[in-house]
């Protein structure tokens, strides 16, 4: 376990890492005795200097949500990270490549809450019960803490869960009109399709990880609150992007299209 003068040391940082996009080098190297829990407490910290300029939280992103990634660092459940108002772009965006280190893009559904969601015990049913809407998503993940051989989910969730950017798509539906586990979605970079993939990639059901949240915020003292949007999971493997690209998410359900541009 750290100290709090440790956690605070790294906090500043990685939030002059992400605000001048230099990397760092792994935490778990540079301090062996980091916890998970430091790692959370770490990430607080970041974005409360994100709100001290003026920034605020809109909502969070679920990491981790297959067998196979949490085993590639170590992990045997999910981790969140914090997104703030600043990551979020419209659709059709031209975006800035170099505002990112090793920027990946993901396929995902976006939860829209209507309902307050306070753990613990929470379960799909209520999950569905708060969803005001799902929406499709691209999210842009970034890793600060260097994107290394042995990197773990003590480094990925003290940089806010690698949170990069997200692309909201247009689209909204709701969860009684599709079968939320049967989504499929595809990844096309400048023409070719890249990857694909479908919703029960991600913990078998979205909805379990939304639940996931809901009850490790709690554990955290914190609840989900009406208006917050959830990137619920990868439903692909995430894709690199370089300036240039033109990135196109394709969902089916009706949830339709995203396009972006990197320049």
């Amino acid at each position: 376990m750290l100290t709090d003068d440790v956690r605070e040391s790294i906090a500043a940082a990685i939030y002059h890492g992400i605000q001048n996009t230099t990397p760092l080098p792994l935490l778990t190297k540079s301090y062996p005795e980091i916890e998970l829990e430091d790692s959370y407490h770490i990430q607080s910290s970041v974005v409360t200097m994100f709100e001290k300029t003026g920034s605020h939280v809109r909502g969070y992103k679920i990491g981790l949500t297959s067998g196979a990634i949490q085993a590639l660092v170590g992990s045997k459940s999910p981790n969140f990270g914090r997104l703030l108002d600043h990551m979020f772009a419209e659709e059709n965006s031209e975006l800035d490549r170099s505002t990112w280190l090793t920027p990946v893009a993901e396929c995902e559904l976006a939860f829209v809450l209507k309902d307050q969601l306070a753990g613990p015990d929470i379960r799909t049913e209520d999950v569905v019960n708060a969803t005001d809407f799902i929406v499709p998503a691209i999210e842009i993940a970034d890793f600060r803490v260097a994107r290394t051989a042995g990197i773990d989910v003590r480094d990925i969730t003290a940089d806010i869960g690698a949170a990069g950017g997200v692309v909201i798509g247009q689209t909204p539906v709701l969860l009684r009109d599709i079968d939320i586990c049967a989504v499929n979605t595809s990844l096309v970079i400048n023409g070719e399709e890249r990857a694909k993939g479908a919703s029960d990639q991600v913990m078998g059901n979205p909805l379990s990880a939304v639940a996931w949240l809901a009850n490790k915020l709690h554990e955290l003292g914190r609840t989900l609150e009406p208006g917050d949007i959830i990137l619920s999971g990868a439903m692909i493997a995430a894709q690199p992007i370089e300036a240039g690209d033109t990135v196109l998410a394709r969902f089916d359900h009706g949830l339709g299209d995203i396009h972006v541009r990197f320049k």
